[in-house]
C-alpha cells in the first residue's frame, strides 16, 4: 500500500459513490492522504492500514431505534468495545440495534463495511444522526473510507467539523463512551 495526496488519477474503474467523495473534498478545500487496499476482513489488515495512514480508522456504526424510525452514525475509536447499554443511556434511546444494509444504501449510499461519515453527503434530507466519541475528537486526524471500503482516508478532523459537516447539513452530539465491560 502507498500513501498518496488526494483523488486517484484514474478514476475509470472507481464508483461514482467514492468520485463523488473526492469532488466534494476538492470543491470543500479540504486536504487529505489516501491509500487504495483490499477490504479489511480482520485486524491485522486493519492494523496495516491505519499503520499507512499513520492514524487509527474511526470505528463507524450504523445504529437504529427498535421501530427503526431513528436512525445513528456512531464514529468511535477502532480500538474501543461498542456498549449499547451506555450509548443508548445518553441518547435517551431504548433498544438500539445495527441498521439493516438496506437503510444504510438508502440514506448513506454506503455498503456495509465501507461505513464512514463521508456518507452523510448523501443524507440530504438529515434522516441520520451523527455521533461523535469525544476521544476521536481530542485527536488531530481521522482515518475513514470514502464511502467504499476499498480506500482509505487521513484529514483533519477540524476541516471534517468546521468544513465538511456544514456543508452537507449536518451537526454532531458528542457522546463519552467508556468501552468499558459491565
Amino acid at each position: 500500500m502507498i500513501l498518496y495526496k488526494g483523488r486517484p488519477e484514474d478514476i475509470s474503474d472507481r464508483l461514482p459513490r467514492e468520485i463523488r467523495t473526492y469532488d466534494l473534498l476538492d470543491e470543500l478545500g479540504i486536504e487529505y492522504y489516501r491509500t487504495d487496499h483490499e477490504a479489511a476482513t480482520n485486524m491485522a489488515a486493519c492494523n496495516e492500514i491505519d499503520a499507512i495512514l499513520g492514524v487509527i480508522i474511526c470505528k463507524n456504526l450504523f445504529l437504529c431505534n427498535r421501530q427503526k424510525t431513528v436512525f445513528y452514525l456512531l464514529m468511535m475509536p477502532g480500538d474501543k468495545k461498542f456498549k449499547t447499554k451506555e450509548l443508548s443511556a445518553q441518547i435517551n434511546s431504548s433498544r438500539l440495534s445495527f441498521a439493516d444494509p438496506e437503510d444504510m444504501l438508502k440514506y448513506l449510499d454506503i455498503e456495509p463495511g465501507a461505513v464512514s461519515i463521508m456518507g452523510l453527503m448523501n443524507d440530504r434530507d438529515h434522516v441520520v444522526n451523527l455521533l461523535i466519541d469525544e476521544d476521536v475528537l481530542k485527536g488531530e486526524e481521522l482515518g475513514c473510507h470514502p464511502c467504499v471500503c476499498t480506500s482509505s482516508l487521513k484529514m483533519k478532523i477540524s476541516d471534517v467539523t468546521d468544513k465538511f459537516l456544514p456543508a452537507v447539513g449536518h451537526e454532531y452530539r458528542t457522546v463519552h463512551l467508556t468501552g468499558d465491560e459491565e
